[in-house]
């Protein structure tokens, strides 16, 4: 399921950064679009703010045949203490424009992706074109949390893909 997970992520930071350029995050010194997975990052004692951070949560076989059909959610939690500038007094607004920037990532057309293997890419070289897609449904975003000076909120998202043969 990982070919799934890595097109998916790649397909939701460009998307992202076509809605927003603006929204980055510096990682170990790397400016890059607003989105990490946090598996594949190191753990903080602090999440950090204004970005997208991606969870996988569930896996569940939903169809069993010849390409056996999975449903993967995903989880998209996202904080902001608001500007600095205007006293943090607009985080409900920061906090609804990332719920705009996720809902047009996760809405607009086309509502798939051609599944890609990142792991047969190499350095350099693009990653190789696997047999099927992958497509989601409409996010299901979760109650505004309020945490100190943070707004918080977690989205879900099923994402869909036919194992292929030799796929784990």
């Amino acid at each position: 399921m990982q070919n799934a997970k890595d097109t998916f992520y790649t397909m939701l930071q460009s998307r992202l950064a076509a809605v927003n350029p603006s929204r980055t995050i510096v990682v170990r010194g790397t400016v890059r679009p607003g989105l990490l997975v946090e598996e594949n990052e190191l753990p903080s004692a602090s999440p950090p703010t204004d970005c997208f951070r991606l969870r996988w949560t569930k896996l569940q076989v939903v169809s069993v045949a010849a390409l056996p059909l999975v449903a993967l959610e995903c989880s998209l939690a996202y904080t902001t203490a608001g500007n600095t500038g205007n006293v943090a007094m607009d985080r409900g607004r920061m906090l609804a424009a990332m719920d705009g920037e996720l809902t047009a990532a996760l809405t607009t057309a086309p509502r798939s992706a051609p599944k890609l293997n990142y792991a047969a890419a190499g350095v350099g070289l693009s990653p190789a074109a696997m047999s099927t897609n992958i497509f989601w449904a409409d996010p299901v975003f979760g109650p505004v949390i309020a945490t100190d000076e943070r707004l918080e909120r977690t989205a879900t998202v099923q994402v869909y893909v036919y194992r292929e043969a030799g796929e784990l």
